[in-house]
């Protein structure tokens, strides 16, 4: 086996492990809090790559500009889904939450479906072009830099979940919904607020991806299973576990494809996660 090989497969695996990592975090944070699967999660991400996509080719603003006006702007985003949407099926059976969001997803994929048709879109010539050499590895300069976005912007997600009020809120609302209520906090608000952070993660994960990857209707479809894949690995209500999980299917879905066949490197993360649930059926981490 040739090493160098088997060390870029790694590095590839690590850098989209990263994407996969933001993606999974969001949608374990409201699954963890509200107990309720998001199926319109990746179709947020579509979402958050067509504005930026639109902001480079209307305004001429590079994604690495416009992604905080992006990320504020699907906060609130999140904030209006669980307010005008998800509040009306809280407290309902499983089944009519899952079909909200799944609702919201087709809305969502087949709405810019009709508008934009099924054309695939790129952005062209942006800041982050180009890659580097690190030794025989070689390292695409937007992925890279998508790493180090997603590594900040989970670094922040923990500092706020662990030493702020909010976050400690958070936390406890998770825990044990009663109690926190019983303690004061407004769990409400603490819904509201995981929506807007939980899409505000997907929203970076959709910006960082149009820079190296091809923005579509139906990208959102292939992203969610595999953070429901990266979510289930770690532990549902787990946001160190959906980290984990992520980084843990990119590296097995870059392994899969270097030395089998990238036709089946999503064979490989699925094959994996069978055999992982069968020993661990509750993923490696519990609820956090």
């Amino acid at each position: 086996m040739d090493l160098s090989y088997l060390a870029q497969a790694i590095v590839n695996g690590i850098m989209m492990g990263g994407v996969y990592a933001l993606i999974a975090i969001g949608l374990s944070l409201i699954w963890g809090v509200m107990e309720i699967v998001n199926f319109a999660h990746g179709d947020f991400l579509m979402v958050a790559a067509f504005f930026s996509y639109l902001f480079w080719a209307y305004l001429g603003f590079d994604p690495l500009i416009s992604m905080p006006f992006i990320v504020v702007l699907f906060f609130f985003i999140g904030f209006a889904t669980q307010k005008f949407v998800m509040k009306r099926v809280m407290g309902a059976p499983t089944l009519f939450t899952i079909t909200a969001t799944f609702a919201l997803s087709l809305i969502l994929r087949y709405g810019f479906f009709i508008v934009f048709k099924p054309d695939y879109r790129v952005i062209r010539n942006p800041l982050l072009e180009g890659s580097f050499q690190l030794g025989p590895i070689s390292i695409p300069t937007a992925k890279i830099v998508t790493l180090l976005v997603a590594i900040v912007t989970i670094s922040l997600l923990f500092s706020f979940l662990k030493y702020t009020k909010k976050g400690k809120a958070i936390r406890a609302t998770a825990q044990d919904r009663e109690v926190a209520t019983s303690l004061g906090v407004n769990v409400n608000n603490i819904f509201l607020l995981t929506w807007g952070l939980g899409i505000a993660c997907v929203a970076v994960a959709g910006i960082m991806l149009s820079t190296f990857y091809y923005v579509f209707p139906l990208m959102g479809a292939t992203f969610v299973l595999i953070a429901f894949a990266s979510v289930a690995l770690g532990g549902f209500g787990s946001v160190h576990g959906a980290v984990f999980g992520g980084m843990l299917i990119g590296i097995i879905q870059q392994l899969g494809g270097a030395f089998a066949s990238p036709a089946l490197k999503d064979v490989f993360v699925f094959i994996a996660f069978i055999l992982v649930l069968m020993v661990k059926p509750m993923g490696f981490f519990g609820k956090y």
